[in-house]
């Protein structure tokens, strides 16, 4: 099973492919998108990292410290080239769709709509985390 981190790196590393800017709040958001959709099509984890309910939405807070010096900037990370090995196919597949999709859209329009998604809501006062259950099953009713 691949990491949080290991995701982020496969998202870095498209960046530089097509000239985004993927900043620290974009790239959690991003990786948000990909757990909720991997787990919804496939009824397993994309991997074990767990998001809480923060102030600016759904953090993997790893994730969070490990980029929090690049700010609002884009995040500078030298990405193995072969990187998409480390994935299955079906794995590529989706986080590929979900950055097509979602990657178009700024940190903070990100932002926004993970506050209107009910795993957040249902969370954010608690600041705690957000139970993988109500992951899956936000995202199943978002795919039907």
């Amino acid at each position: 099973m691949v990491t949080a981190y290991d995701v982020a790196k496969l998202l870095i590393s498209w960046q530089d492919l097509d000239n985004s800017d993927l900043s620290n709040l974009k790239l959690q958001k991003l990786t948000w998108y990909c757990q909720g959709f991997f787990s919804a099509i496939t009824g397993r984890a994309l991997f074990d990292d767990d998001f809480e309910a923060w102030e600016h939405g759904p953090v993997i807070p790893s994730l969070y410290h490990e980029f929090k010096d690049f700010g609002r900037n884009p995040i500078e990370l030298d990405v193995s080239s072969d990187i998409e090995r480390d994935f299955t196919e079906e794995e590529l597949e989706i986080i590929d769709e979900v950055y097509e999709v979602f990657g178009k859209y700024s940190a903070w329009k990100l932002r926004n709509m993970t506050h209107d998604e009910k795993p957040w809501l249902d969370n954010e006062a608690k600041a705690g985390c957000i139970p993988f259950g109500e992951i899956v099953s936000y995202f199943e009713n978002r795919l039907n």
